[in-house]
């Protein structure tokens, strides 16, 4: 067991809070909107040398009060376009019907993971058992280069009869035997989106369960994923010491609500490390199809890189994660950490010119990131 592990196991004992309220609310408040005014950003530092695939070019940030270091961006696990990088890899018509024992796929996974090891890039996150298994496998023999996320969400909180601790505990046995892993870095429940749609006894349960799990060994740290802002803030509050690291979304679109009541100040107050989903807004913010012949390849790469340097300034995210489906998709986050975080004023016009087109042009099932314009 290495150091951070160590301290990571320190905080195993609960004492559970009651329910403090039966729900709450997101106070409304001033908002920094883009632009070099509005970068929140603080000193983060370029890293410990200690946290796995240590990079000096990547800048690293702590999880939360995990104790953790985690380079400024990582690796999300959707691969929504590989289909782009390997045709024919999709067998039915939407991302996870890929073949995952197709060797393209296999060798695609592999080499993105190892590009993200060379960058510094040392965290990536699953959710379904597709990702599981394909970045398990992608790992195999050099699993503590890289911290991993599991979450296996067609059998956890989404589904009626996995909502005991039971049944939760069960899923994760499950999936590590399945994925072949000793040990998870983070078990991120991925619960209902609106996650306020779970009743209290069902929160209790699944917190009873990343409770367990924990002081089992198998996984490090805990928490879930949501998109529910309201509640969110409640299970930080109301679980403390259980919910350690949450999972939202938070795209080139958001803005910090600063009124010390709302979900970001509940986030600084009790240490929670922060991965936002969707940075560019599931692929609206392109112009190209991200093929690496694209004709708007120059131009997608550069927004996706400003995205990346505006998410960073808030300093209460600890990393957004996109999917990336090549090697060169992951320099290209790795050089937006190298470039300041701060944008200039004509990068910021450009930024919120193209975000403006990419709200236009979402897709009817992502309407609901319009939710998550003020955080």
């Amino acid at each position: 067991m290495d150091q951070e592990q160590r301290q990571a196991g320190k905080a195993d004992n609960l004492t559970r809070r009651k329910l403090m309220r039966d729900g709450a609310t997101v106070a409304a408040g001033l908002a920094a909107g883009l632009g070099a005014a509005g970068c929140q950003t603080t000193e983060v530092g370029k890293g410990v040398a200690k946290t796995r695939s240590y990079n000096p070019e990547m800048k690293y940030r702590p999880l939360g009060k995990t104790g953790l270091s985690i380079s400024s961006v990582c690796l999300g696990g959707h691969w929504k376009r590989v289909d782009k990088m390997v045709p024919g890899v999709f067998k039915g018509k939407g991302w996870l019907s890929a073949d995952l024992d197709s060797d393209g796929f296999r060798k695609n996974r592999r080499d993105v993971v190892t590009r993200c090891i060379e960058r510094g890039i040392n965290y990536i996150d699953a959710c379904t058992l597709q990702e599981v298994m394909a970045y398990s496998e992608a790992l195999r023999g050099r699993r503590d280069s890289m911290y991993l996320g599991f979450s296996w969400y067609q059998e956890e909180m989404r589904r009626e009869k996995y909502r005991t601790t039971k049944a939760l505990l069960g899923t994760l046995d499950k999936g590590m035997r399945e994925a072949k892993l000793d040990y998870v870095d983070l078990w991120r429940i991925t619960m209902h989106e609106q996650s306020g749609r779970h009743t209290n006894a069902e929160v209790d349960e699944m917190m009873g369960a990343l409770e367990k799990a924990r002081k089992q060994g198998k996984c490090r740290m805990c928490g879930f994923s949501s998109h529910d802002r309201p509640h969110i803030k409640w299970m930080i509050e109301t679980y403390p010491e259980v919910v350690q690291v949450v999972v939202t979304p938070y795209t080139a679109k958001s803005k910090m609500v600063t009124d010390e009541t709302g979900l970001w100040a509940s986030m600084k107050q009790n240490g929670t490390g922060w991965f936002g989903i969707k940075p560019f807004a599931g692929t609206s913010l392109f112009k190209g199809d991200s093929s690496p012949d694209s004709p708007t390849r120059e131009q997608d790469d550069k927004l996706a890189r400003m995205a990346i340097r505006y998410i960073l300034c808030n300093p209460a995210i600890t990393a957004p994660i996109p999917g990336m489906i090549n090697p060169q998709q992951v320099d290209n986050v790795a050089n937006a950490i190298m470039e300041p975080e701060e944008l200039a004023q004509e990068e910021a016009k450009e930024l919120e010119l193209a975000m403006d087109d990419a709200w236009n042009r979402l897709p009817a099932n992502y309407h609901w990131l319009k939710n998550w314009e003020y955080v």
